[in-house]
């Protein structure tokens, strides 16, 4: 199967996506949240440094559950506009 490129703004969401997982994750260890979630702490780790910009939906869910933050939050603070606000752990 061959993969479109992605596109800057793609790569920049992935970015930001990982951004706000660490900033929830907190002092709580990568092994732990990836534990919670059901996935291997490598795919987290791809997750927050943005080596995996566009994970499954049920990934993101899961992440979302581990980390106690809602899909509507992650959605809204992914988007390109959304501002940079520091997320509530």
């Amino acid at each position: 199967m061959v993969r479109t490129p992605l596109t800057p703004e793609e790569r920049e969401r992935g970015e930001r996506f990982g951004r706000l997982l660490r900033e929830a994750r907190g002092d709580r260890s990568m092994a732990e949240v990836a534990a919670n979630a059901g996935i291997s702490a490598e795919t987290l780790r791809k997750i927050e440094t943005g080596r995996a910009p566009t994970p499954a939906f049920f990934t993101v869910a899961a992440l979302a559950g581990a980390l106690g933050l809602s899909m509507d939050e992650l959605a809204g603070r992914c988007t390109a506009t959304a501002p940079e606000a520091p997320v509530a752990a």
